[in-house]
């Protein structure tokens, strides 16, 4: 049975277009993430978070199912959870 550990996504790894890569955590990501979803318009969104009524709720639907979102031509948002201990 894997231990539940192996599943709590306590940090991430945010690569945006023209900037380092950082670590973030959960409550980090989630505040990015809605600031980011705020500059987009509405159509623009993954029809999938159109069904949501709070910018909240469609960040931590992003973080609970994905790993990126299309932010415009050229451009890029991808997370990844990592364990940075053992």
């Amino acid at each position: 049975m894997p231990d539940p550990l192996m599943y709590q996504n306590d940090t991430f790894v945010v690569l945006e277009t023209n900037q380092p890569e950082q670590f973030l955590t959960a409550s980090e990501l989630l505040e990015k993430l809605k600031i980011v979803i705020q500059k987009i318009n509405f159509e623009d969104l993954p029809p999938e978070l159109h069904r949501f009524n709070s910018v909240e709720t469609q960040a931590q639907y992003l973080i609970d199912t994905s790993c990126e979102l299309d932010i415009g031509p050229g451009e890029y948002l991808q997370w990844y959870a990592v364990r940075l201990e053992k």
